[in-house]
C-alpha cells in the first residue's frame, strides 16, 4: 500500500529561531523587546490575586473582562467581536482554516511575516504578493496589489506596522488597500501586533477595523507590551465569524491559560497599558539609535532604512551571499542569532532586534560586523 503525503511548507523563520535561539550567547532574531517581569507588571494586591487564582479551565473564548478590554481598542466593537487565542499565531491559523479552501487565491505583503503565506500554501491556495519598496522607504506598491487581486482572491493579508521593515502604512495607503479589498469581495486580514511600537510619534497607528466590511484584526500582548511569554493574542471580527473561529479554537487549543488571561487583564488596564507602551518605546528608540550609529560606522558592510516602528531593523548587508548562509556564519562565528531575509521573502537582508539592553545589543552588533568584514574580503 502506498501513502501519499502532501508537501508541507515549514514555517522557516520559526524553525530557524526555535532550533538555535537557546544555543547562542546573543539572540537578536526575536521580534519583541526586553520582557517585563511579573513583579514589574503587578501591584502587591494583584500578585496576591494571582496566587489565589484556581488553576482551572477558564472561559474558552476568553474572559468577559479581557474581551471587553480588547474590544475597547476598536471603535464599535464589543466583547462578542473578540476571540482570545494562544498568541497571534493561533489566531492567524484558525482564520486561514475558517476562510480558505484549496484553489483560493491569497495575496500577501512582502517582505512580511510569512505565517499566512505558509498556511495558505499548506491549504492548497495560490499565493501572490505585493511588494514594499526599499528604494522608497519600504512604501507599498499598491498598483502591484491591484494587479494581484482578482475575482478569485479570498484573502489579502498584511502586517501593519510591518514585520520585518518597521514601515507604517499611511492613512491614504490604508484607505486604498481597504477599497481594493472591498471592491474584490476579499477578506482583509490585518495583523496589527506592532501597534503601540511607533518610534517617531506618540500617536498610535490607526487600525483597519471598520475600514471595509470584511476586515479581521489580529493582535497580541507580545510586541508592544513586552509580554511575549503570556502567549496571548486575539482576533477581532464580525460575531458570526468569531463563532466560526471559536469552533476551530476548541480543536486547536481549547483555551488560553487562565494565568495568562489574568495577567493580560492587568496589562490592559489604561494606566498600566500606558506605562508598558512607554517602556517599550524607550527601548526601541534607544535601540534604533544604536543600529543607525552602527550602520553609519560600517557603511561598507551594511545599510538600513530607519524603521518607523517595532524593535526591528531590516538591515541590508553588502556581501554577495544568500541570507541564510550569512546568518549561519554569524551564528557559528559570532555566537549571534539574526533572522535571514529569505524567511521574509527577500534576499540580502537580515532582521535584527534591538529593543534589548544597550550593552547586550552593542556587543552583538560588533560581532556581526566582524563576521561581515571577514566575508567581504
Amino acid at each position: 500500500m502506498s501513502i501519499t503525503i502532501q508537501t508541507f511548507q515549514p514555517f522557516l523563520l520559526e524553525a530557524w529561531q526555535s532550533r538555535y535561539e537557546q544555543t547562542v550567547r546573543y539572540n537578536l532574531a526575536d521580534s519583541g523587546v526586553q520582557p517585563v517581569t511579573i513583579r514589574e507588571l503587578l501591584t502587591p494586591a494583584q500578585i496576591e490575586h494571582l496566587l489565589d487564582l484556581p488553576i482551572h479551565y477558564p472561559e474558552v473564548n476568553g474572559t468577559q473582562a479581557l474581551r471587553s478590554l480588547i474590544a475597547a481598542r476598536y471603535p464599535g466593537a464589543t466583547a462578542s467581536h473578540v476571540l482570545v487565542t494562544v498568541g497571534a499565531a493561533e489566531a492567524n491559523q484558525i482564520i486561514c482554516q475558517a476562510l480558505l479552501q484549496p484553489g483560493d487565491q491569497v495575496v500577501v505583503m512582502e517582505p512580511g511575516y510569512r505565517q499566512v503565506w505558509g498556511l495558505a500554501h499548506n491549504l492548497g491556495c495560490e499565493v501572490r504578493s505585493f511588494a514594499l519598496d526599499p528604494q522608497n522607504g519600504w512604501r507599498p506598491d499598491l498598483a502591484a496589489l491591484e494587479r494581484a487581486v482578482s475575482s478569485n482572491t479570498r484573502l489579502i493579508a498584511l502586517v501593519n506596522p510591518n514585520n520585518p521593515t518597521g514601515a507604517i502604512l499611511t492613512p491614504d495607503e490604508m484607505a486604498r488597500i481597504a477599497t481594493i479589498a472591498q471592491r474584490s469581495g476579499a477578506w482583509l486580514l490585518a495583523d496589527e501586533v506592532y501597534i503601540g511600537s511607533e518610534r517617531l510619534s506618540i500617536a498610535e497607528t490607526p487600525s483597519f477595523w471598520g475600514m471595509a466590511e470584511r476586515v479581521i484584526i489580529v493582535g497580541s500582548m507580545s510586541k508592544a507590551y513586552g509580554l511575549s511569554g503570556l502567549r496571548l493574542g486575539w482576533a477581532v471580527a464580525d460575531p458570526a465569524l468569531v463563532e466560526e473561529l471559536w469552533r476551530r479554537h476548541e480543536y486547536a487549543t481549547i483555551a488560553t491559560s487562565a494565568p495568562s488571561m489574568l495577567l493580560a487583564e492587568a496589562a490592559l488596564q489604561p494606566a498600566t497599558r500606558t506605562t508598558l507602551i512607554e517602556r517599550q518605546r524607550q527601548l526601541i528608540r534607544s535601540g534604533a539609535a544604536q543600529i543607525e550609529a552602527w550602520a553609519a560606522r560600517y557603511p561598507e558592510l551594511v545599510s538600513v532604512v530607519p524603521p518607523q516602528a517595532t524593535a526591528l531593523a531590516f538591515v541590508r548587508y553588502h556581501a554577495p551571499l544568500p541570507s541564510i548562509e550569512v546568518a549561519e556564519l554569524i551564528r557559528q562565528q559570532g555566537d549571534v542569532l539574526v533572522a535571514p531575509g529569505a524567511c521574509f521573502g527577500i534576499e540580502s537582508h537580515l532582521r535584527i532586534t534591538h529593543g534589548l539592553g544597550v550593552a547586550y545589543v552593542a556587543e552583538a552588533l560588533e560581532r556581526i560586523a566582524t563576521v561581515l568584514r571577514s566575508i567581504m574580503v
